[in-house]
């Protein structure tokens, strides 16, 4: 489902534009140029929408673009669109089953031990990311 909010793109001296959203108690990101700050407008507004709907909040409207207010006029008021299913499909921290086969000597040590396949397994593909990153 897309979301639609307004948002106001503020130009800094140095090239830069910094964004406030309004509705979204002045959710706030920035770029280091415009195509930037719009990729980053994108990505802040989804994942305050993403973590709204996932507490249970309630979404507020979002303000018609001719009645958004701005401080300069040098700003601009441009509209972000965020497909929510697309994000949620992306960046859901939903569990996914995986089978894993071990030796039965390492089960019965890890049973006895009380370790934690999930956790283990999520910790080490963790590092291995983090590590090609």
């Amino acid at each position: 489902m897309n979301y639609i909010y307004p948002a106001v793109f503020y130009p800094e001296g140095d090239g830069k534009y910094s964004v406030i959203f309004p509705d979204l108690n002045d959710l706030a990101t920035y770029g280091d140029n415009l195509a930037d700050a719009f990729a980053m407008a994108q990505e802040a507004c989804g994942q305050y929408l993403f973590t709204s709907l996932r507490d249970g909040d309630v979404l507020p409207a979002p303000t018609p673009l001719d009645a958004v207010e701005k401080d300069e006029d040098a700003a601009l008021v441009n509209l972000i669109c965020v497909n929510l299913d697309e994000y949620a499909r992306a960046y859901n921290d939903k569990a996914v089953k995986k089978t894993l086969s071990i030796p039965a000597w390492l089960n019965t040590a890890c049973e006895n031990y009380g370790i934690n396949y999930s956790k283990v397994l999520q910790d080490a593909l963790i590092a291995k990311i983090q590590a090609r990153s």
